[in-house]
């Protein structure tokens, strides 16, 4: 199976990653616009300790190397996670602050 372009996608990544907006992420939403070669995204040729593909998503750029898992939808949850913390016996329910899937759409 291949990223379909004009596609909405949910991808998670390897690493952590700064998004336009200044803030951390795990994952991004957006239209997948193009799968392009390094030459097409960075204007060189990369050596072998570089990935030589990149996947332009919304407002994004991800690196080849950096993609877990792609998920064709339409629907995502950007509700912040709800984490369950256990404190002397009692289990206590902590909502994040806010959601780690960024939006490249917007």
């Amino acid at each position: 199976m291949t990223l379909q372009l004009n596609k909405n996608y949910l991808i998670t990544t390897h690493e952590w990653f700064y998004a336009p907006d200044g803030e951390h992420y795990k994952a991004v939403f957006g239209k997948v616009t193009a799968v392009n070669s390094d030459k097409d995204t960075l204007g060189l040729e990369t050596n072998k300790d570089s990935t030589n593909w990149y996947v332009i998503i919304g407002n994004m750029i991800i690196a080849g190397c950096q993609i877990h898992y792609a998920i064709q939808t339409n629907k995502v949850n950007f509700n912040p996670p709800v984490r369950e913390i256990e404190n002397s016996g009692e289990l206590l329910f902590c909502k994040e602050s806010r959601t780690r899937i960024y939006n490249a759409n917007s």
